[in-house]
């Protein structure tokens, strides 16, 4: 749904944004703006792709239609210039973002993400840094990796997912008759 255009990530070039228009099935079906969910056999699951990550409206409507884990895959990483700066920073702030949605959702959150180096002609390229990770409904890591190529497998117990919500109803405390101004680009007199 949301596509970046950042230093060697530009995929607005090349991607466009889902849309939601374009298919009245989803709308009816409450597959709010592109958003989508499948049942399998283990679990409701959502799949939002790397950039949607930030969004926190993204993982609340994924998970308002029935997510019992977001999925993130993802090639996120550092310009090998600014790594020795701010390589830690944007790893923690990564982490916490897709935590955040864990716990204000009550989900289990599933992060794989792409490791190694991505040539790019002029440039230092881009290195990605792994960190894969699965947290649970509290943003607790239950399975996590490093900057290796691995295989991250968890437990993820829907029973947690229910406990969660009754001890943290953030879900049904939401105040949906006061959120309007979010459909606006800027609130204020002086945008």
């Amino acid at each position: 749904m949301h596509i970046p255009d950042d230093p060697l990530f530009y995929e607005k070039y090349y991607f466009t944004p889902g849309d939601a228009a374009a298919d009245e099935t989803l709308r009816v079906a409450a597959q709010a703006n592109g958003f989508r969910v499948w049942k399998t056999r283990y679990a409701t699951i959502g799949v939002l792709i790397c950039w949607d990550q930030w969004f926190p409206e993204a993982a609340r409507i994924t998970s308002l239609l029935g997510a019992d884990i977001l999925f993130y895959p993802t090639a996120i990483g550092w310009h090998p210039s600014e790594k020795a700066e701010f390589g830690q920073a944007q790893v923690d702030a990564w982490r916490t973002a897709q935590r955040a949605h864990a716990i204000a959702n009550g989900v289990f959150v599933a992060s794989p993400n792409r490791v190694g180096h991505e040539d790019e002609p002029g440039t230092k390229g881009l290195e990605f840094f792994g960190h894969s990770f699965i947290a649970d409904p509290f943003g607790r890591l239950i399975a996590e990796a490093g900057t290796e190529p691995t295989t991250l497998i968890a437990t993820c117990d829907p029973r947690l997912i229910e406990e969660t919500r009754r001890n943290w109803p953030f879900l049904r405390d939401r105040r949906i008759d006061a959120y309007a101004p979010i459909l606006s680009r800027y609130i204020g007199a002086d945008r």
